[in-house]
């Protein structure tokens, strides 16, 4: 693919090297419809890994890099622009500096974000691309490279499919791909293995942040080898609500709970939909139009499971009924959690909840992610509440889902 010489030199300009022939790192590049200038990238020192060919990759235009980007022929998101690009490696910076990290980029598409990664630092970095014709290119790179990138047709988001049966490409079992590439499980408390960086789908974007968090607290799929650390642009409306605090009856659902109580979930930045290319003939980019929350930006948040959840009460073992409970529970937010309590275990409700430092009289959507965490410990020890019918029907789902 022809390149430019500007793109070129926006290329080593956004790391801070220097361009042969010039004194000092390039300032400034204009193009015919953009100006990009070292300040309107946040400061960084990056550190630089020798590429194959002793230079920085060529990002490409950003006109063919849309060409490529549109021809695929479903409703994805793509980053095209390098300052998008940038923004989501300052905030991988850390990251970057960690020689033993392992970076999943989840559907890089023409791989501008890719190149980026590399250029700044990324020691190792596993493409998991599901659409088979943005492939060829992306292993033109990766043989190009010294073994700094990984490039394989895998769909992320469906990872460990349901069901028995055979497999087909892009789906993928975690520990097919986990094995494939040489990673290991560590302890939980450990330091994270693998970072996975990219956005998730629009369409199914809240059903795999449920996907995500029972596989999390039963330790499954990819953090059975660990806290595996999410670093995506998630839509605004599902940031909120699996941000939302107590009190808020609105948006407190249960995902908000299970989220909070089993991950650290920081917002690194907003971007306005139009920053992304959008394969969509929808005039407003198929951007879901929300009357409760607000839903005008894309949000880069970073996911980082908490060491410390298995740690008292907690075990992949018993989340499933935790995960039950919690469902429950926030169904109806206005109804006493006492209620509750009461139904499923008679006359229980006044012990847990002084137990826990809870009123006889509060309300389910009241309660915070902590203190809900309380409330099922005391549960478990509970010979009363172990009889309960909510526990009945946990083990009779396990029995069904084993075929026993």
């Amino acid at each position: 693919m022809a390149v430019s010489g500007g793109w070129r030199l926006l290329s080593l300009a956004v790391c801070g090297a220097r361009v042969p022939g010039r004194s000092a790192p390039v300032r400034v590049f204009s193009s015919s419809s953009r100006v990009y200038s070292s300040d309107s990238f946040p400061s960084a020192q990056w550190r630089r890994r020798p590429l194959s060919r002793c230079e920085l990759l060529d990002l490409g235009s950003e006109e063919e890099n849309t060409r490529r980007a549109l021809t695929c022929k479903r409703l994805r998101r793509f980053i095209i622009d390098p300052n998008l690009a940038r923004l989501v490696t300052d905030h991988l910076s850390h990251d970057l500096e960690d020689t033993n990290a392992v970076i999943f980029e989840v559907n890089p598409g023409p791989g501008v974000l890719t190149r980026m990664l590399l250029n700044c630092g990324a020691q190792r970095v596993v493409a998991l691309e599901c659409d088979k014709s943005f492939l060829p290119d992306l292993q033109v790179l990766e043989g190009d490279l010294d073994g700094q990138l990984e490039v394989l047709h895998c769909d992320f988001f469906k990872l460990d499919p349901i069901g028995q049966g055979s497999m087909k490409l892009p789906a993928m079992y975690s520990n097919k791909l986990f094995s494939q590439l040489g990673i290991t499980a560590v302890p939980w408390t450990s330091d994270v293995p693998v970072k996975v960086v990219g956005m998730f789908s629009q369409r199914n974007e809240r059903n795999m942040l449920w996907k995500l968090v029972y596989a999390l607290f039963e330790r499954q799929s990819i953090f059975r080898y660990g806290r595996v650390e999410l670093i995506m642009f998630i839509s605004e409306k599902n940031y909120s609500r699996i941000t939302a605090r107590e009190g808020k009856y609105r948006d407190y659902r249960a995902l908000s709970v299970l989220f909070q109580m089993s991950c650290e979930v920081q917002l690194l930045h907003q971007v306005p939909w139009s920053s992304f290319l959008t394969t969509s003939k929808s005039k407003n980019g198929n951007v879901s139009k929300s009357t409760t929350v607000p839903n005008d930006h894309m949000c880069l948040v970073r996911v980082t499971p908490r060491a410390d959840l298995f740690s008292s009460g907690i075990t992949q073992f018993n989340s499933s009924t935790l995960m039950m409970m919690v469902k429950q529970c926030l169904i109806r937010r206005a109804a006493p959690l006492a209620d509750k309590l009461n139904a499923w275990s008679p006359g229980c409700a006044a012990e847990l909840l002084l137990g826990a430092g809870l009123s006889e009289e509060v309300m389910v959507g009241d309660v915070s992610p902590d203190q809900y965490r309380r409330l099922f410990e005391l549960m478990e020890l509970s010979d009363q509440f172990s009889q309960s019918w909510l526990y009945t029907e946990i083990l009779e789902n396990t029995l069904q889902s084993c075929g026993i």
